[in-house]
């Protein structure tokens, strides 16, 4: 039997290194590794490997990558590895036809478990995003809407909704996310994602628009 060919794209070469030991390790051939996007998908087309596992945050865009391998190469499987929690990365990673979304501080001896598991047909998420990506699929059936004078009622997530009750209430980011067991930066998105569907400039303001008895 064939060993399992993957190929590796990440701008830093030691966790390349790292990443290829415990694939090694394992039986798996690593077929080819690139630093950045175009080189990713250039290698991908050479060698057509089983399994892409590319970076997100890498010269050239990672999940753009991710877009043209699954479009170009059916038959390959594309792992994201990646530091990021955020959950934009995680839902467009998973649009652009990822099959896991791998975090680098995964346990090096999980990680070809995990690769093989997707090959099998497979999903590869850390259970903290398996459970945000379910919580999305429930809110997009369930918008909140705010009403504004003069426009056309504002829509916000349920996860939107939650960090703006939060704020309300006073909460810093690093406590908001704390309640909500998710990175800071995902709870700044949110934020950010609040303000420019309310037009306001900053958090008071959104808090008076939705709480103008307070």
């Amino acid at each position: 039997m064939s060993p399992e060919r993957v190929l590796l794209a990440d701008d830093h070469p030691p966790t390349r290194a790292g990443v290829r030991s415990a694939l090694e390790e394992e039986g798996f051939e690593i077929c080819g590794e690139a630093g950045d996007a175009e080189e990713a998908v250039r290698l991908a087309r050479e060698q057509r490997p089983d399994v892409c596992l590319l970076d997100i945050h890498m010269p050239g865009n990672g999940i753009s990558a991710a877009a043209r391998i699954t479009d170009e190469l059916p038959e390959t499987a594309v792992v994201m590895l990646t530091v990021s929690r955020d959950d934009r990365d995680l839902f467009d990673a998973l649009k652009a036809g990822a099959m896991g979304y791998l975090l680098k501080d995964i346990d090096p001896d999980r990680l070809p478990h995990a690769l093989r598991g997707v090959l099998a047909g497979e999903a590869a998420l850390p259970r903290d995003l398996v459970a945000r990506l379910v919580d999305e699929f429930r809110s997009a059936g369930k918008r909140r809407r705010i009403p504004i004078v003069g426009r056309k009622p504002v829509e916000l997530t349920d996860a939107e909704w939650r960090v703006l009750d939060l704020l309300a209430e006073g909460r810093s980011t690093e406590e908001i996310a704390q309640r909500l067991f998710v990175a800071q930066v995902t709870v700044r998105t949110h934020v950010s994602s609040i303000l420019k569907k309310l037009h306001v400039k900053s958090r008071a303001e959104a808090i008076r628009l939705v709480r103008p008895d307070d």
